[in-house]
């Protein structure tokens, strides 16, 4: 008998000999709780639903095809309440990481996590996934309702016309990736206010205040800012300047990168 409690069966299952034993699986499943479970979450992804829905049904149902827009692409007038739903998607992105810090819960997590960064990535990665899955379905709904109603226009398309389908995706990658910019400043600000004054001063403002720069090499550096590239993502005939698909989500993954790992470094320095 004692040897037999000395020495443990040791084809045991390893969650089974260490059951409080800190796994991927586990911090994914402990943030997928959170982030379902804030009435928040909800609230900010349906508003973000119901926004790109309702503006499409208004371009589909207002449209005319004498009205002078033909040359509109045709993801980018029945998605463009994308603007909105982004507005809300950025706002959920900051109060996943920024909120926990004010109401006190990272330090729970942060105890449960010790080593602390698996916790930023699984964030990153319930939210962005979370994210993306809810702006296809909505993206996807909204272009096939909006062309019911476009259907005898010049702006009456399918699915399978050429980069529609891509466009559409990206639309929900670039609207993914800008909130996962603002979950890294979330994290790096620690504030809600102030994540959400960085975004809109860095993502937003700063963009256009260098725009009126009269140089060439700010006006190239430009289409690579977050916004420029998300545009160019969501768009099935880009315009002529513009960087390429492959170009813009690139630009939009370093930025996103770029905002986590700033975010990372914080966390492993300072306290919580």
């Amino acid at each position: 008998m004692s040897t037999a409690a000395a020495h443990p069966d040791r084809r045991t299952h390893p969650a089974q000999q260490h059951p409080y034993r800190v796994t991927t699986a586990r911090v994914l499943r402990s943030e997928w709780h959170k982030l379902r479970s804030l009435r928040s979450s909800w609230i900010t992804l349906g508003s973000a639903a119901v926004l790109m829905l309702a503006v499409g049904v208004v371009m589909g149902t207002t449209y005319t095809s004498d009205g002078g827009d033909s040359d509109i692409d045709t993801v980018v007038l029945v998605l463009y309440g994308s603007v909105l739903s982004t507005l809300c998607t950025v706002v959920l992105g900051i109060l996943v990481t920024a909120g926990e810090y004010s109401t006190g819960l990272i330090r729970a997590s942060l105890a449960a996590v010790p080593r602390r960064l698996p916790v930023l990535w699984a964030k990153a990665a319930v939210f962005a996934a979370t994210v993306f899955a809810a702006m296809l379905t909505t993206a996807l709904v909204t272009f096939l309702v909006a062309q019911f109603f476009l259907h005898d226009t010049d702006q009456a398309a399918s699915l399978g016309d050429p980069g529609v389908f891509g466009a559409i995706v990206g639309n929900s990658a670039g609207i993914t990736l800008l909130s996962l910019v603002a979950l890294g400043l979330g994290a790096l600000f620690r504030s809600v206010p102030g994540a959400i004054g960085a975004y809109i001063g860095g993502v937003l403002i700063l963009p256009e205040v260098l725009s009126m720069l009269p140089y060439d090499a700010v006006e190239r550096a430009i289409r690579y800012f977050p916004t420029q590239a998300a545009g160019v993502l969501g768009s099935a005939t880009p315009l002529e300047g513009d960087v390429s698909t492959g170009g813009a989500l690139l630009a939009l993954c370093l930025w996103a990168a770029a905002s986590l790992g700033a975010a990372a470094v914080l966390l492993r320095r300072r306290d919580a």
